[in-house]
């Protein structure tokens, strides 16, 4: 076993490493990562410099060493992780700006940082790949981890940075993470999840009337305004689609004053190379599109990304980014839908607050003393929050008739 750190994702064989992917995560997938390489939306000069980690079998025992690239042509890859040299936070969805302030105060770089997350993309999954017939190489899953956090902790060194993240991460890894000494960090998303609805009424019906009403006037407003909407992937993107999309996405950013992560030749690289797990959705008035919505897909999860419309049109941003979605995931019988981060708006939409995980090597000691203080303190808040949603859910509460008995 030998490990290679990739300065480009092109240099990892696109089936070696989407072997490594047993939910066909769309984010995770080689194409989604390299065409944010290949169109340049991450890169070295905008603060993202590929250094991703990759644990090889040797085919060859007599090989040599097998710690260059041309050795690599002949292995076998069985993990991986998707990293980045950062010297900025931003794209990350897990804030540590408190963390630069500290360091700042007190003298001391905090950047460049080594974060294994999916650039500009606040959605859960393994941050640590691995093949699922692992134990073929005598190897498990846990060796391997321990394996590759040991190669993460020497490029820390190495590379003389502050820390290493692990974002988004699923929360057995964290767990397996926090194992090797990292420090585990909660945050919260609002997700949706499908209890076996069969059309949008059903998930409706276990909603208060207060909200469920809500719900019925904002989408009728859609059908008084004479809004209708369609679903696109697959061969049915273009050139010109991902044009119309870009432009939504460039005017939600402009609008807000945020940070454009994606340029539009990425949105035409989806458009071509990633149409079967990517889906535009565009609402139409009188002839016109007037707004659309990113979203990507896995065997069981619909992600949605962006969205942007052309004028303030009533409750067409509830409904282009909340009630296709799940009206979409009830249709195509999916388990649930992930709406990006933050929002407590979404919660009246049906979306439930779910915990995410991070996880978190501090390299100098006083600092890791002090970040690990800090992170107990905000889990213990961050449960509260989450309890006080609870009163303020939009579902039913279970009255004590209600419980069904033997």
């Amino acid at each position: 076993m030998h490990i290679i750190v990739h300065e480009r994702l092109s240099e990892i064989d696109a089936a070696d490493w989407n072997r490594l992917i047993d939910d066909n995560n769309p984010f995770l997938r080689h194409e989604f990562l390299h065409g944010l390489e290949a169109t340049r939306c991450v890169c070295e000069e905008k603060g993202w410099r590929p250094h991703h980690i990759a644990l090889y079998r040797q085919k060859n025992s007599d090989n040599a060493e097998g710690n260059n690239l041309t050795d690599n042509k002949t292995d076998q890859l069985i993990a991986a992780m998707p990293c980045y040299i950062k010297d900025h936070s931003y794209g990350e969805y897990i804030f540590d700006w408190s963390w630069v302030n500290a360091y700042h105060q007190h003298g001391i770089e905090y950047y460049p940082k080594l974060s294994n997350a999916v650039p500009f993309t606040p959605a859960t999954g393994p941050r640590i790949l691995i093949r699922s017939d692992i134990s073929d190489f005598g190897l498990n899953a846990n060796q391997a981890i321990s394996a590759l956090l040991d190669r993460v902790k020497c490029s820390v060194s190495e590379q003389n940075l502050s820390g290493f993240h692990s974002l988004f991460n699923t929360p057995s890894q964290t767990d397996a993470m926090q194992s090797s000494g990292l420090l585990k960090r909660h945050s919260t998303q609002f997700h949706w999840h499908n209890k076996g609805y069969q059309t949008f009424d059903d998930f409706l019906a276990i909603m208060s009337s207060k909200k469920r009403k809500n719900i019925n006037r904002e989408r009728r407003r859609i059908q008084e305004s004479q809004i209708s909407y369609r679903w696109l992937s697959g061969n049915d993107l273009s050139e010109t689609l991902a044009h119309q999309m870009h432009q939504f996405y460039a005017r939600t950013i402009a609008y807000y004053g945020a940070q454009s992560y994606l340029n539009r030749p990425f949105f035409e690289y989806i458009a071509e190379h990633f149409s079967t797990q990517t889906l535009f959705l565009f609402a139409e008035c009188a002839g016109q599109t007037i707004a659309g919505g990113l979203y990507f897909k896995s065997n069981h999860t619909l992600y949605g990304r962006y969205w942007g419309a052309l004028s303030n049109f009533h409750s067409v941003h509830f409904e282009t980014c909340y009630y296709q979605a799940i009206e979409w995931c009830i249709k195509n019988n999916y388990q649930s839908f992930e709406a990006g981060a933050q929002g407590e708006h979404k919660l009246a939409r049906g979306l439930e607050p779910t915990t995410t995980y991070s996880a978190h090597w501090i390299s100098h000691p006083d600092f890791r003393q002090a970040i690990a203080t800090f992170l107990e303190s905000e889990e213990e808040h961050i449960d509260h929050y989450q309890q006080s949603l609870q009163h303020h859910s939009p579902f039913k509460s279970i009255e004590p008739d209600d419980v069904p008995r033997l």
